[in-house]
């Protein structure tokens, strides 16, 4: 019973990852599966479980391990196969979102692009391009979950059997926190912004009047791509955020943009070659650097809101005006019920602490090469604890409909083994 309740825990936790080839891994490419027309060789097996690793801190060495990845990635390609056989599509723009957010949690887990690049020994554009179609090819398959799960529920007597079943060996229930924040972005001085800007333009005038790129690049750019001269390597529509994009698709070959302003700062873009849809670019990228000034005004307003809620204002109609965490702020900063588990190291320090409806002090949360402050408003505090009927019935709901899912699941999976080709040769 006990070891039946963790597999099946495994299986609604696993989450389908791309691959990245960690730096100085010796490729090999044994065919270890074939399914349908999709092949898994040994070394792509090698980067997920040394992917998933890296992501869960689990020994990569497991035998185990590597068996649970090998059994995911071919029901990643069974499903693959049927959704190309139901003709299920997902759009450039979806692709794109989704990369950017798989590539800023990396970045959230390494410490910085710096330490993700040297780990997996590619630049971040790198990355993106090379695994852009894996991405959408995990895209797909979630799709056909989504579809398949959408109409998928349990009552009250699946969930009263589900307890029943599993009471013995239901995990803990970890302490939860219920919180909500305001995240703020401190905003660049005006005077660093326009000496940014002006050095950008220096630079593009060396540049016109034949200064070498490659060299100006590793000078002064900031970007990971310094240290190759800026290249980009070779791009299609979608790679890049559109005030960039626009500017490179415009280009001829061999010409140098105007300085183009971007979220990430101000860049010279060059383009190097034309291939029908695809470009190959490289680009200088200038940074633009936050005064003290900057984060003190920015603590000084989330220390007024902070205010402001303790008089009696609503916490969420403040989040919803001015915080700058695009993904909470439509719902009043309400992240949700988390566990320490589910915190990064210095958000756990932050709210650890906290009592219930107490409002910490602004802190700095560091987001890639980015940061910010905020303040996290501890709704409700519920300390770990075994699960009951009575009093989690809401998590037990979850996992009955989690576990339900996965049974079903499991049998569409015998079926659609029936009609497409697999063959395991590990």
């Amino acid at each position: 019973m006990r070891q039946t309740m963790k597999r099946i825990l495994f299986l609604l936790i696993f989450v389908p990852l791309f691959g990245v080839a960690v730096h100085g891994q010796t490729a090999v490419d044994r065919i270890v599966a074939v399914v349908d027309k999709e092949i898994i060789t040994e070394s792509e097996l090698l980067e997920r479980v040394s992917f998933y690793a890296f992501q869960n801190k689990l020994d990569a060495s497991k035998i185990e391990l590597k068996r649970q990845m090998l059994e995911g990635m071919v029901t990643e390609k069974l499903i693959l196969a049927q959704a190309l056989i139901d003709s299920i599509q997902i759009t450039d723009e979806e692709v794109t979102q989704t990369l950017e957010r798989q590539i800023q949690n990396l970045i959230r887990q390494a410490g910085s692009e710096k330490r993700l690049e040297e780990y997996y020994g590619k630049t971040i554009s790198r990355i993106k391009r090379e695994f852009r179609e894996d991405m959408r090819k995990q895209l797909l398959v979630q799709r056909v979950r989504q579809n398949r799960e959408a109409s998928i529920q349990v009552t009250s007597r699946d969930v009263d059997e589900f307890y029943v079943t599993f009471k013995d060996s239901l995990p803990q229930v970890p302490e939860e926190y219920t919180l909500s924040h305001i995240y703020i972005v401190p905003k660049p001085d005006s005077s660093l912004d326009l000496q940014t800007r002006a050095k950008a333009v220096t630079i593009l005038d060396s540049l016109r009047a034949g200064g070498d790129f490659a060299l100006f690049a590793k000078r002064y750019s900031t970007d990971g791509t310094a240290s190759g001269g800026g290249d980009l390597g070779w791009s299609k529509r979608g790679d890049f955020v559109r005030e960039f994009e626009e500017a490179l698709f415009s280009l001829k070959e061999n010409q140098i943009s105007d300085v183009v302003k971007t979220q990430y700062g101000y860049h010279l873009i060059q383009l190097l070659g034309r291939r029908g849809e695809s470009v190959h670019a490289r680009h200088i990228l200038f940074r633009v650097e936050k005064g003290a000034a900057s984060d003190t005004a920015v603590v000084e307003q989330l220390r007024t809101l902070r205010t402001r809620v303790i008089n009696g204002e609503s916490f969420a109609e403040l989040a919803k005006k001015y915080s700058e965490d695009e993904d909470s702020k439509p719902l009043g900063g309400d992240l949700g019920e988390l566990t320490s588990e589910q915190l990064t190291s210095t958000f756990a320090d932050e709210v650890k602490n906290l009592k219930a409806g107490e409002i910490s002090q602004p802190t700095r949360v560091v987001l890639g090469n980015n940061y910010g402050y905020q303040i996290v408003w501890m709704r409700k505090r519920t300390p770990a604890h075994t699960p009951t009927i009575a009093g989690d019935y809401k998590h037990l709901e979850r996992l009955a409909l989690y576990v339900k899912k996965n049974r079903l699941n499991a049998e569409w999976l015998d079926e659609i083994r029936k009609n497409i080709f697999l063959d395991i040769r590990l």
